[in-house]
């Protein structure tokens, strides 16, 4: 009886092999799929932009084919921020069709244009292609992201996108047919080799062939046996048990994970990859404008109080060659940040570096002005002896910007702190007299001021110190104890005059002889430094007093009366 059974069990065995894989093979579906824009009645903006629904829908990757004609640019962003660069500029937006079958195509048509969309700072990924132009997308990290494609944002955007991604359909039953077929082809030529029965006794035993009750039940318990060792309910607890323990890790994690990204407080605004390029970018700037002594290739990366004094600097040392060289800047090594998580403009990073031309730390203000500008350095000042630098928040959270006229929840505003030190170094014995506590930089200047008011040399005339914060130069970021760092900038005016007729300023011997082209003055001089500051602010409700914490000092000018 089994070897009737044995040759169809094999035969069908065989087929179900052949049919799964078949479905693994040549029936088998294609291994990617792929969708193409279609451009028709939407050609002529200056940008296109594949929309966040449409890229969160290959999580997994997917492949962007780009072709183009002209070159063009592919970049990466922050959702807001590619929003924020394109403005009210005509774009191409695609997004998701019906199942990932199409795209959906729209275009506002405002004919407005856009700047050139290389080397923007806002972009986490920054490509150039011409002709054709293959991006394997992949999130650069949480949030939403946008992709811009543009020319030079005047000719027309890329209008030739295709997406390609792995096709997820599968043969469901390719497998289980060929693990079926498998099993039958076995059993069927197990069945044509088993004996018909055991060995026929002659005799009159209980065990004889007349009942085959031995024979049976060995057959029988062996059977049970060979079942029994891989009869699946037999390890169902234990199974069970360790499914569900990795049920409860797999469950687990991504609740850490939310309790993690919970604690760390919002999103910086750039990433570290992108810190790394702005600083190498500036540092680079820099380092050509120092080298030349030409304000004029600081620009694209030097403005505000970092700019004025670096430009007068220059403009002294061409007027006398023993002046000192301002102290570089450098981008490595990094040693500690703060970014702002606004999704608004202005944006501030502050990054303290040391490389082989700092003595000691500097730290490095940069400030975004709008989304279509890149970072420039707004002030570099150093780091006072025995400082350290507040407690800044964990390296992938971000922090709040203060504004330079509110308190928010700090013992003062960091304008009125600004002031504060402009008042003390003014009148030492003053109000704000133990508003900060002491410093290098605060003890230098008044010790200098006490020293030149004093000297001999002065006599005939008439010193006056005054220190004037410049409002529209403070910048302020939250500090993980609630305080703030205060990044301001003073202007520091000496001015001589003679006590009585007759009398004069004697400038022989000086950098004023150099600048005025006069070796005295009758009249009078006015000497003004520009003092960029960087102070800590407490949180409102403590008892520690303000502190400064790095500065910088520059001779800007030298006018006679």
């Amino acid at each position: 009886m089994r070897n009737k059974f044995a040759v169809p069990l094999i035969i069908l065995g065989v087929l179900l092999m052949l049919i799964g894989i078949g479905q693994r093979t040549f029936w088998a579906p294609s291994e990617t799929k792929s969708v193409v824009m279609d451009a028709e009645g939407h050609e002529g903006a200056v940008v296109t932009v594949l929309e966040p629904e449409l890229l969160a829908e290959y999580s997994d990757g997917v492949d962007i084919t780009v072709r183009s004609e002209a070159p063009f640019t592919l970049a990466v962003g922050r959702a807001n921020d590619v929003q924020a660069w394109v403005a009210d500029a005509a774009a191409t937006r695609l997004s998701p069709g019906e199942g990932r079958l199409g795209l959906t195509v729209g275009t506002d048509k405002t004919g407005k244009t856009a700047p050139n969309p290389a080397g923007s700072d806002l972009w986490v990924v920054e490509e150039s292609g011409e002709g054709e132009l293959s991006y394997d997308w992949k999130a650069p990290g949480e949030g939403d992201w946008r992709i811009l494609l543009a020319t030079d944002g005047t000719a027309p955007a890329p209008a030739d996108v295709t997406l390609t991604w792995e096709n997820d359909e599968t043969r469901p039953f390719a497998v289980p047919l060929i693990v079926a077929g498998a099993l039958l082809a076995v059993l069927g030529l197990a069945l044509a080799f088993l004996r018909s029965g055991g060995p026929r006794r002659r005799g009159g035993s209980s065990a004889g062939p007349e009942t085959g009750t031995p024979a049976k039940q060995a057959s029988v318990s062996g059977t049970t046996s060979a079942f029994t060792a891989i009869r699946p309910g037999r390890r169902r607890p234990a199974f069970l048990a360790a499914a569900a323990a990795a049920v409860l890790a797999a469950g687990s994690a991504p609740a850490a994970a939310l309790a993690d990204d919970s604690a760390s407080g919002s999103r910086p605004v750039i990433l570290d990859s992108q810190l790394t390029r702005i600083l190498d970018s500036v540092a680079g700037t820099v380092r050509a404008g120092d080298a030349a002594k030409d304000a004029a290739l600081l620009q694209p990366r030097v403005s505000g109080p970092a700019y004025a004094m670096r430009e007068a600097n220059y403009a002294v040392a061409a007027k006398s060659a023993d002046h000192e060289a301002p102290v570089p800047v450098e981008a490595e090594e990094l040693r500690t940040q703060s970014i702002s998580s606004g999704a608004d403009w202005p944006r501030t990073v502050v990054a303290v570096t040391q490389g082989k031309g700092n003595p000691v730390p500097q730290v490095l203000l940069l400030v975004q002005e709008s989304a279509r500008d890149n970072y420039k350095l707004v002030s570099a000042v150093e780091m006072l002896p025995a400082s350290t630098f507040p407690q800044a928040p964990e390296a992938d959270a971000g922090t709040d910007q203060i504004p330079a006229a509110s308190d928010n929840g700090l013992v003062m505003s960091p304008q009125d702190a600004v002031a504060a030190l402009a008042d003390s170094l003014t009148t030492p014995d003053g109000t704000h007299k133990d508003t900060f506590a002491g410093n290098r930089f605060s003890d230098d200047v008044v010790e200098f001021q006490k020293t030149t008011q004093t000297d001999p040399r002065n006599e005939f005339a008439r010193i006056e110190f005054s220190h004037t914060p410049d409002a529209q130069a403070t910048y302020a970021l939250r500090t993980e104890d609630g305080g703030a760092i205060v990044f301001g900038y003073l202007s520091n005016t000496f001015s001589s005059t003679p006590k009585e007729a007759g009398d004069s300023v004697n400038l022989e011997g000086t950098v004023f002889q150099a600048l005025t082209g006069k070796p005295n003055t009758d009249k009078g001089i006015d000497v003004t430094h520009g003092e960029a500051v960087m102070l800590y602010v407490p949180a409102s409700g403590g008892t520690s007093q303000a502190l400064v914490v790095g500065a910088a000092q520059e001779l800007l000018s030298a006018k006679l009366k």
